[in-house]
């Protein structure tokens, strides 16, 4: 097991991989902007390095300092976390030649699984069916519209190396088309550096459901059962939840044993998703994998009792897998509520500030993963998550209960955040019956921006 392990990420997701590795007798490094020295990962990491200016393209997305800073402190170790270099494969590559584990899978496998339009391909071959869409990036915009004509419309442009939303348009003719094309390579070129862009058709009311993985070196693969990721705004999650509404135990083993060929298929470990679209009829669909811990990975922590973050650790290490198939039962379900520095009373503009006062919520049931606290800070340079909320009850309507009483508790004060949106979506009548798609969000927003301006 490793001794010390460098945590190149920010916010939450480094607090979370400090206390997996805390638990585990391992030394953790932080490192962090200038705009991050007093941000909770770098007071309770054993050490901790400034890297750069808040820029991130200086400081996180900057893979020399990041290497330099492991190779100083003797670090065995790099975890990426999610976003930034998670999913990079040439940042893996050059953890290897350094002899530097990269806690995540190959960089063949990111390579794979990372472009999507390779994936894809990657994944047909294997049985599984893809959403149709291009067989291969397109380089223009007319050769764009060609293949949606031959697909239909509407259609998804999306970035090849996307994630998190971003690169992502639709289009429901041509001419929507070119400026969606042109505007996804922009936002690809900015986010990923990557402006190849690929087409899909669009699939109209779908479910957004993934199974979580965890793989081995030695070809032991399992699937933690589904998530349902269909609240979204701008394709960003805003709630999620296990098991999926829509999801029985007949479509649950389907849908994991196609998970787990999609892993086996490209040789892959760690912990990793895959992403499906669920159409009314349970047909499921191919999308994309994430070759990285999820941003909503404790919903599952939560009815399984696995700890994904500690077992991803040990795969990185070389050990197998501690759990088996057969071991993991579904206890509950489980919500998570992403709170975002955001006002949803002002078309979501962001809003970085001081914290003037807080409290979290607690009690039975809840888990809150957060980096913030009364007087921080919260920049302007990243991305706008607070915190995730996470309730856990014995049915969904109890999960429901506990997650409307602890977003009534969850106090922000200084900055606008997005608790309210969320306190509306736990009372909406689609939400609470389970009757939702990918975008349901549209109307439970207009109705809170109803509810508000009549106020």
């Amino acid at each position: 097991m490793f001794k010390k392990i460098l945590i190149a990420n920010r916010g939450e997701i480094a607090l979370r991989i400090i206390r997996a590795c805390r638990e585990m007798d391992i030394a953790t490094v932080a490192v962090c902007s200038e705009a991050d020295r007093d941000s909770l990962h770098v007071r309770f990491a054993d050490e901790d390095i400034c890297i750069g200016p808040p820029q991130a393209a200086e400081s996180y997305l900057n893979v020399p300092r990041i290497i330099s800073a492991a190779e100083i402190t003797d670090a065995e170790a790099i975890h990426p976390g999610y976003g930034f270099l998670a999913e990079n494969a040439h940042f893996a590559e050059i953890c290897e030649s350094c002899n530097i584990a990269f806690i995540g899978p190959s960089p063949k496998a990111i390579s794979l699984m990372g472009d999507k339009a390779v994936a894809r391909n990657t994944i047909e071959k294997e049985g599984i069916k893809a959403i149709p869409g291009s067989e291969s990036t397109v380089e223009d915009a007319e050769k764009a519209v060609a293949i949606a004509r031959k697909l239909g419309y509407p259609v998804m442009v999306k970035a090849a190396a996307g994630g998190g939303g971003r690169g992502m348009r639709v289009a429901h003719t041509d001419v929507s088309l070119v400026q969606a094309f042109i505007t996804a390579q922009s936002e690809a070129e900015k986010a990923f550096g990557d402006r190849r862009l690929y087409i899909e058709k669009l699939i109209l009311e779908p479910r957004h459901v993934e199974i979580q993985i965890l793989a081995d070196k030695a070809g032991n693969c399992i699937h933690l059962g589904e998530r349902d990721c269909s609240l979204q705004r701008r394709h960003q999650k805003v709630v999620e939840e296990s098991p999926s509404p829509a999801v029985n135990a007949e479509l649950r083993k389907r849908m994991g044993e196609a998970a787990i060929r999609c892993a086996k298929a490209v040789g892959y470990y760690s912990a990793g998703t895959i992403e499906f679209l669920l159409d009314k009829d349970s047909n499921f669909f191919f999308m994309e994998m994430n070759t990285r811990v999820q941003v909503e990975h404790p919903v599952t922590e939560m009815i399984t009792g696995v700890d994904i973050l500690k077992e991803q650790i040990r795969i990185a290490a070389g050990l197998p897998l501690s759990i088996k198939q057969e071991d993991i039962q579904f206890s509950g379900h489980a919500i998570e509520c992403r709170v975002n520095a955001e006002d949803p009373t002002n078309q979501f503009l962001p809003s970085p500030g001081k914290i003037t006062g807080l409290h979290i919520p607690g009690g039975p049931g809840i888990r809150v993963d957060s980096h913030i606290y009364s007087e921080y800070v919260v920049p302007a340079y990243y991305d706008s998550l607070l915190a995730k909320v996470i309730s856990h009850g014995h049915d969904r309507n109890e999960a429901i209960a506990k997650m409307k009483r602890a977003l009534d508790e969850f106090v922000v004060e200084g900055i606008p955040t997005t608790v309210p949106l969320l306190q509306s979506i736990m009372k909406n009548h689609d939400f609470v019956t389970g009757n939702f798609h990918t975008g349901s969000l549209d109307a439970i927003r207009h109705q809170f921006e109803v509810d508000f301006s009549s106020r």
